[in-house]
């Protein structure tokens, strides 16, 4: 459209190659030009300003009302690099740690943040000198971004994987602490032994995603525990139901206890999970406090962590039942607690992508669900012989 000019080319020089293209400028209908506008300069990546007299040079240029007509309504370009940046900023809520986790430097990564709201038109961060805040623009784009991002590395795995002759379908299950404690062999193993065909591999996320992994697209379906908020894309169903329990040091008083009530400890400190408001707040049982505040302690990521920072005697924790049986140590203790609701363990899928795979597994473990059953659990689901009938088939 326009020639590109070099820092050493002097105004006439400029003016010619800003000409538009068309010999006959006239008939491309364009209007008169105005005092100044701005040509854009690929070559150099540079802006110059060049000053136009009016009725010097007729309608020969465009002028920027008319660029803005015909780019204004371009859709921005994302680039998958700049999201990368925004996730890793909107999850550490922290320009400082989000930089070293991706090994450039702070002013680099602020640069680039403030690229893409400006790319987007719309204000992603709420920063101060102490807080880093999302806005609601910013949470979308969050969510968004981290699907993206799944989808493109899992567009590339797939096509490196053709390229190589590499045929064998995966299938990722998302999920937390101990999956579906007693169930999850059993479902594993019984799904394998339907269709070998499929790769299943195992994704452990921390509390930060209690959607584990299905909100990015990262995981193809999960074990999951709500309460979650529910979105259009997201179905779910009750494979069992557990009694909470309180863990708290065995040097600790409420050891010895053979329950305890929420009243009984409102006063003590808890051990939080990083986690969206209403998922931490579950665990924290802020429902059952009768509006007493909590008192935190401490803010962990993952269960490894909670225990850990028990074990520190800087809280205690509720956390479900099956629990004690996958991450019992001689130094912790597992209260029953009297006054708070259970909490379901259920399969979670994405509805909005079809995938045969993803309801086979659904269906498995269903199955399993109704023919074992978890220590101390209820089953959400009645008898029936699918699980039995597969295992005739293959057997």
């Amino acid at each position: 459209m326009w020639d590109s000019f070099d820092e050493g080319d002097s105004e006439a020089e400029c003016e010619h190659s800003l000409r538009y293209a068309d010999p006959n400028p006239e008939s491309a209908g364009l209007p008169d030009a105005v005092p100044a506008m701005t040509a854009i300069t690929p070559r150099v990546r540079r802006v110059r300003p060049i000053p136009i007299r009016p009725g010097s040079i007729g309608n020969d240029y465009w002028s920027p009302g008319v660029v803005l007509a015909i780019f204004g309504n371009m859709q921005p370009q994302l680039d998958l690099r700049l999201l990368s940046y925004f996730v890793a900023v909107a999850e550490e809520l922290h320009f400082g740690r989000a930089a070293a986790r991706l090994h450039i430097a702070q002013p680099s990564l602020s640069v680039q943040i403030r690229k893409l709201e400006q790319n987007l038109g719309a204000v992603l961060l709420l920063r101060s000198s102490r807080h880093v805040e999302l806005t609601p623009a910013g949470q979308i784009l969050l969510d968004e971004s981290r699907r993206l991002l799944a989808n493109a590395e899992r567009a590339v795995n797939l096509t490196r994987e053709a390229a190589h002759g590499v045929s064998t379908r995966k299938l990722v299950i998302g999920f937390q602490g101990n999956a579906a404690a007693e169930l999850t062999p059993h479902i594993l193993s019984t799904f394998q032994s339907l269709h070998p065909g499929i790769q299943v591999q195992m994704h452990s996320y921390d509390f930060s995603d209690p959607y584990v992994g299905l909100a990015d697209g990262s995981s193809d379906v999960a074990f999951v525990r709500p309460p979650l908020l529910m979105q259009d894309w997201l179905g779910m169903e009750a494979l069992f139901v557990e009694p909470r329990v309180m863990v708290v040091s065995a040097n600790h008083p409420l050891a010895e206890l053979p329950e305890v009530s929420v009243e009984q400890v409102t006063n003590e400190f808890f051990v939080a999970r990083k986690a969206p408001e209403n998922w931490r707040n579950y665990w924290l049982a802020t429902e059952s406090r009768q509006g007493e505040p909590v008192r935190v302690g401490a803010d962990v990521a993952t269960v490894d962590e909670c225990f850990e920072a028990i074990l520190a005697e800087r809280g205690v924790a509720f956390s479900q039942a099956s629990t004690q049986r996958f991450y019992s140590r001689p130094s912790l203790a597992f209260v029953p607690v009297t006054d708070i609701p259970p909490t379901a363990l259920s399969i979670a899928w994405r509805t909005d992508v079809a995938s045969k795979p993803v309801q086979d597994f659904i269906d498995t473990a269903r199955a399993v669900a109704s023919l074992h059953t978890v220590p101390g659990a209820w089953s959400t689901r009645p008898h029936n012989s699918i699980t039995e009938g597969a295992h005739r088939t293959t057997g």
